[in-house]
């Protein structure tokens, strides 16, 4: 719920129509098959888009044996990195912890985040998945949650993380504005109609039929990135596979405007 100080702010600034989002499984920072460490330039590319939310995937918090053997390794987390100067508020949820560090979901916003949760939905100890949920200070008359997402790679474990998500918009407002993107591994297209129930729409599947192909980056066959809106409506969705975009993950960014 939004808190009543922040309301009072969204009402007397300009209501925002419009907001441009991006979502990246960032590998970690590495090329395809972890050939080379490249998230200097992964955030360069961000930077030249005019990207309000930028939803991330597989980023690390930390972890101790890059930071010392790699030069160029950033000083704090990496979607603190990521975020510079860009993106004034980030989120970040860890869902894989290790001796050596941690990795998880993140979210850059160039609005407040006034809350974020991340929700455990790892099935089994074998993938440790989660859904990280923020509400924004977005000026308008209603309120806008994102939710950054990436689901197991074993479908079974998929239709019951599906049915999480479900559960978490239920309890959201019915006339809340909700964006939910990140890597959904769908390659079975299983998911946009689960999340139909719930009132969720694909960007790439309104426009084009069917969900947009993003993996691998350099020459995209599957169909495992989603961008899904509740409330909004998505225009001009674009799959960034060209250069740079196609050296800079395994994965193709997805890109879309989204009017509320």
């Amino acid at each position: 719920m939004t808190h009543p100080d922040a309301r009072l702010r969204q009402a007397a600034l300009p209501a925002v129509q419009r907001l441009h989002i991006l979502t990246v499984n960032t590998h970690k920072g590495f090329t395809p098959f972890n050939r080379r460490f490249i998230l200097p330039e992964l955030r360069e590319a961000v930077r030249t888009l005019s990207t309000d939310l930028v939803f991330l995937q597989e980023v690390h918090g930390t972890h101790e044996h890059h930071a010392a053997r790699l030069s160029n390794w950033p000083p704090t987390p990496q979607y603190e990195f990521l975020a510079d100067s860009m993106w004034p508020e980030y989120a970040y949820g860890r869902n894989a912890v290790y001796p050596h560090g941690d990795h998880g979901n993140a979210l850059l916003s160039k609005f407040p985040i006034l809350a974020f949760d991340n929700h455990d939905v790892s099935i089994g100890r074998h993938e440790q998945r989660g859904l990280l949920h923020s509400e924004l200070d977005v000026p308008g008359p209603r309120e806008v949650h994102a939710i950054c997402v990436h689901l197991g790679l074993r479908e079974g474990h998929r239709r019951r993380q599906l049915k999480l998500l479900c559960r978490l918009l239920e309890g959201l407002p019915k006339d809340a504005a909700v964006i939910v993107a990140g890597d959904f591994n769908d390659w079975r297209l299983r998911a946009d109609q689960l999340l139909a129930r719930c009132g969720l729409e694909e960007v790439f599947t309104r426009a084009q039929g069917t969900p947009a192909k993003s993996f691998p980056a350099r020459h995209p066959l599957l169909r495992l990135d989603r961008i899904y809106l509740r409330n909004a409506t998505g225009h001009d969705p674009q799959v960034l596979s060209h250069r740079p975009w196609s050296h800079l993950s395994d994965h193709a960014p997805l890109a879309v405007e989204v009017r509320l």
